[in-house]
């Protein structure tokens, strides 16, 4: 019997890394699937169309959105992100491990429709450490820098309502941990008698 699908969603706010950790887990879990977000933001130095987002027009967006693609939306920063639904469903469906790294806007509504997925926090060590990894950058403007900081502690409050809460401190500690909780809770699912003796020491769940 193969095992089921899963969804698991990571978020967190703009500088607490997420991306990288998705980047080291890919490394360890070939058969993992990142879902590439579409945005109406320009492509950064080095960004790849296709790998790390799906760059698109406002009016390519908007009509996406009208057609009911969108799994989530979110407009950040003033531009516009969202998950492509029809992929993303076929490939839980067909018994794919499938990670969306998104913003918490769009984190939060799909926690609102389903009840399924699994929701992971990563939160920086402090929000010093946050300022200085999004100066560290090097991508946006001063002001842009402020109004993120801002954005970050509305943001952080909202961790508490996830079921797991992850301090990215150091990527391959924390990297570990994420593999660690994608590889249990599929274990859980597809085997709920073994997942029970699983040790996820290090990491905070809040699960109802």
């Amino acid at each position: 019997m193969s095992d089921p699908g899963l969804l698991m969603v990571l978020t967190g706010p703009s500088g607490a890394g997420k991306t990288t950790l998705v980047r080291q887990v890919q490394q360890w879990l070939p058969e993992l699937m990142f879902s590439v977000s579409f945005t109406t933001r320009p492509p950064r130095a080095g960004e790849v169309d296709g790998v790390d987002y799906r760059f698109v027009d406002h009016a390519d967006f908007e009509a996406r959105l009208g057609n009911g693609e969108f799994l989530e939306h979110a407009r950040v920063h003033g531009n516009l992100y969202g998950t492509h639904r029809p992929s993303v469903e076929q490939a839980v469906a067909d018994g794919g491990l499938v990670l969306l790294d998104i913003d918490v806007q769009g984190a939060v509504q799909v926690k609102a429709s389903d009840a399924d997925a699994v929701y992971l926090f990563v939160l920086p060590p402090s929000l010093e450490e946050l300022e200085a990894r999004l100066r560290g950058r090097a991508t946006d403007p001063e002001d842009v820098i402020a109004r993120r900081l801002v954005t970050a502690r509305g943001e952080l409050a909202q961790a508490p309502w996830f079921e797991y809460l992850l301090v990215n401190d150091e990527v391959d500690p924390a990297a570990r941990a994420l593999e660690a909780v994608l590889r249990a809770e599929r274990l859980r699912r597809a085997r709920p008698h073994l997942a029970a003796r699983l040790d996820l020491a290090g990491l905070s769940q809040a699960r109802g």
